[in-house]
């Protein structure tokens, strides 16, 4: 099936969106490596700005299918699903394209709460901690938003160090914390 050019566009754009940054990529770079015309990328996104809010819908799309999929795989149980979520964070960040969170870095670069791409961002994030507390609320746990709010910033924070460091073993020093806390809470269920 031939592929079209707003999804080649789309595609460049979005390789370095990630690698370089969306402040530091021009829209004359994505023209020349994708090989159309200027006026073809704008017939299919009037505005950088609408490519950016493209490139970060179609990497939610693309994230969350995998990373949710993968963690429902790997856990058979509430808790197993749990500690998954460091395990899918490893197969991540051992990618070797894995420059970090698409999100986070965005959100860095444009720090303004109400900025457009900022606000994706925020929409990615949320449902991450949805997913984690729909996982946490399958458990027996009682204190739904202490967990949930728990194994969230042991994600994000393994996320950072992983870019930060260049380290994947962040996600298994996450997965013992998190095992930890996990372990903690269930045995307030069992008294």
């Amino acid at each position: 099936m031939k592929r079209s050019k707003k999804e080649d566009i789309l595609d460049v754009a979005s390789e370095l969106f990630y690698k370089q940054g969306i402040q530091a990529t021009g829209v004359d770079q994505i023209v020349a490596e994708s090989g159309v015309a200027k006026m073809t990328l704008y017939n299919h996104f009037p505005s950088k700005d609408d490519l950016v809010i493209a490139y970060l819908q179609r990497r939610d799309s693309i994230w969350r299918n995998w990373f949710e999929s993968t963690v429902l795989e790997k856990g058979s149980t509430p808790k197993e699903r749990l500690i998954a979520l460091f395990d899918v964070l490893e197969e991540w960040f051992l990618q070797s394209d894995f420059r970090g969170c698409s999100f986070i870095n965005t959100a860095a670069e444009f720090t303004e709460l109400d900025h457009s791409f900022h606000q994706v961002s925020l929409e990615h994030k949320s449902f991450l901690k949805s997913f984690i507390k729909r996982l946490v609320e399958e458990t027996e746990i009682q204190e739904i938003e202490e967990l949930t709010n728990g194994l969230f910033l042991l994600t994000e924070g393994a996320i950072v160090t992983a870019m930060m460091e260049g380290n994947h073993k962040a996600a298994h020093y996450s997965r013992i914390t998190a095992q930890v806390l996990v372990d903690v809470y269930l045995k307030g269920v069992s008294k």
